[in-house]
């Protein structure tokens, strides 16, 4: 199997890349970024995700045999356009946000500095795996912080493409969610994984109570037990007939959640299972959860909204050039260059940012600068090495990004976490320091 990466992009990219050889621009140092011009309607701060694969894919991002054939044959490159691609590795230097962080309008979330056609050969690549993992993991978080101290599982899969699956999953785990029933994220990622039976598996036996001890006999009684394919009242004295008081776990899937988690708290009370858990799925989002706050549930199952970004599918970044030299010397001085385009403009020079931090410790304003950063004793510098000289240096384990996002989330002002409509959480300042080389 083809490991590269390097046709995961649109034909457009290598469209720049020939005509700049031809016209001798291609190797100009210039600068990219990537920002979202604003948040979906409604959020109060977007979360970031998908570095680690974004580092993942560029070390795979050169042009075999296979690809190479593949242009030259459709015509899509001519001759040195192809040799040039046989070479390709990038050689530039890469900075960008943390895996975990929260982002607002305009922040710098990327940038991507090296010669133009080395750079913008990855637009397409980058804003591919950044839309989709910042809208999960935005969606997540919202899910995580209103689910509280509950458990939340990822269990997407059936409804999104096989992998945008896995990559939901990680994004998911990033901002907050614990385990995903998806076992290439955990083979993959370290994702822990969840997960024990479908309405299916009671279908097939004889009768409900066959299913599960079935279940018991092959899992254990710390299992999770399915009570509402027929009679729930039922099928949870049955679940602890079989299992004793020490059952781990029933999950309602259907109905009204919160009511019919309440009759079934209040029934394993009864039978003496104190201990045993309520997990509750069923078309669950953060507004779901939200209502379920009071309700006896011990965890949650989420999948449709989770792996569509609920409501917001796509973080709607953009990677734009900012910044590019008017020679081909190394050394020559970066100037700004911005589009000015009615309703999709941009700003000119790369940026930095930073985040403005009082003195209880909460963020006040995202400032992004187009000249040196002069950040406060207490704010907080936004922006880590990731790609040095072509060399990968900013990869983590998945835990650091977690920590790094209930660190960033509690770092915010209250209102960023509620669910009602509004702006976003900080403002964003944009300073314009003068210019940088």
């Amino acid at each position: 199997m083809n490991d590269s990466t390097a046709l995961l992009t649109d034909r457009y990219e290598l469209t720049m890349v020939q005509a700049a050889l031809r016209s001798g621009t291609a190797h100009r140092r210039s600068v990219f970024e990537v920002f979202a011009r604003s948040l979906p309607a409604g959020r109060r701060y977007g979360v970031v995700a998908g570095v680690g694969r974004v580092l993942d894919a560029l070390e795979t991002f050169t042009f075999g045999t296979a690809e190479l054939g593949y242009l030259t044959d459709a015509g899509i490159v001519d001759g040195p356009t192809a040799e040039w691609l046989a070479g390709y590795r990038f050689s530039g230097e890469i900075t960008g946000y943390a895996e975990g962080d929260c982002y607002f309008p305009e922040s710098p979330i990327l940038t991507v500095e090296g010669p133009f056609a080395e750079a913008v050969v990855l637009e397409t690549l980058v804003l591919s795996i950044l839309n989709h993992d910042c809208a999960i993991a935005s969606a997540a978080s919202r899910m995580a912080y209103a689910a509280g101290d509950r458990p939340l599982i990822e269990m997407g899969s059936r409804r999104t493409h096989e992998g945008a699956a896995v990559a939901a999953a990680r994004a998911a785990h990033i901002a907050g969610f614990t385990t995903t029933s998806n076992l290439e994220a955990g083979r993959r990622y370290g994702v822990p994984t969840a997960g024990t039976s479908a309405h299916a598996f009671t279908l097939l036996h004889d009768s409900e109570r066959h299913a599960f001890q079935a279940q018991l006999d092959s899992l254990g009684a710390a299992t999770t037990l399915l009570v509402d394919t027929y009679d729930v009242e039922r099928a949870v004295r049955t679940a602890v007939e079989l299992a004793g008081p020490g059952l781990g776990a029933v999950r309602i899937d259907s109905g009204d959640l919160g009511e019919v988690a309440r009759r079934v708290r209040a029934q394993l009370d009864a039978l003496g299972a104190h201990g045993t858990r309520v997990t509750v799925t069923g078309d669950l989002d953060e507004y779901g959860i939200a209502a379920l706050a009071a309700a006896p549930v011990d965890g949650y199952g989420v999948g449709t909204s989770v792996v569509t970004g609920s409501g917001a599918p796509t973080a709607s970044l953009v990677y734009k050039l900012v910044a590019r030299a008017d020679g081909d010397d190394p050394d020559t001085a970066l100037r700004p260059v911005a589009k000015r385009s009615t309703g999709k403009p941009s700003r000119g020079g790369r940026k930095s940012a930073f985040r403005r931090v009082d003195a209880r410790g909460i963020a006040s304003a995202e400032v992004v600068t187009t000249g040196t950063p002069d950040p406060g004793r207490r704010d907080r510098l936004l922006q880590v090495p990731l790609v040095r000289g072509g060399e990968i240096v900013g990869r983590e384990p998945l835990t650091a990004a977690r920590d790094r996002h209930r660190a960033a989330l509690a770092e915010l002002p209250a209102t960023a976490t509620q669910l009602s409509r509004g702006e976003p959480a900080l403002p964003t300042e944009i300073i314009d320091a003068g210019p940088r080389r």
